[in-house]
This record gives structure tokens, sequence and C-alpha cells, in this order.
């Protein structure tokens, strides 16, 4: 069973934060098995994308993570191992 990891990247609403983000999974050959973007409720300048990966180690999850700080506009960012439940 391959590993999912979970990730959520909170950043400045702007048109162009979305591509940036997708871009940056997109450039590791990843598909998001899932992904949901919304304007974050209490702050209405900031935009909430959440999407899950799979088929990557945890070193490739931490490098994603990183990548992801760095682009323009990316407040913050957060990521884990998804994990069954037992």
């Amino acid at each position: 069973m391959a590993t999912t990891f979970c990730f959520s990247v909170h950043a400045h609403a702007s048109p162009s934060a979305l591509p940036r983000i997708l871009d940056a999974v997109a450039l590791c050959g990843l598909v998001p098995a899932r992904c949901h973007a919304q304007l974050d409720p209490f702050e209405e300048d900031s935009l909430v994308v959440e999407f899950q990966l799979a088929g990557l180690s945890a070193r490739e999850a931490a490098g994603l993570a990183r990548r992801l700080g760095r682009i323009v506009g990316v407040e913050s960012v957060l990521w884990s191992e998804k994990r069954a439940a037992a």
C-alpha cells in the first residue's frame, strides 16, 4: 500500500496563488488524489489549499513542502503522513 501525505497550504489570496501551488506539485510529476481550495472564512485575504498525494517517500514530501514554502505569497505549509484508522 502506497504512503499518502496530506498537505495544507495557506497563501495570500491572489489570482496566481492556486496555479503556482498546483504547478509545484505537477513539476514533481504528481497528481493529487484529492484537492480542495477555498478562501479562509476567518481571514478574507487568505487562500487555503488542501491536497493528498500518494506514492512518494517522506523525504520527497518534505522536499515538496519546502518547495511550496518558497512560492511567492505562501504563508505556511503543513504536511503529515496519512495514517489508517485502527
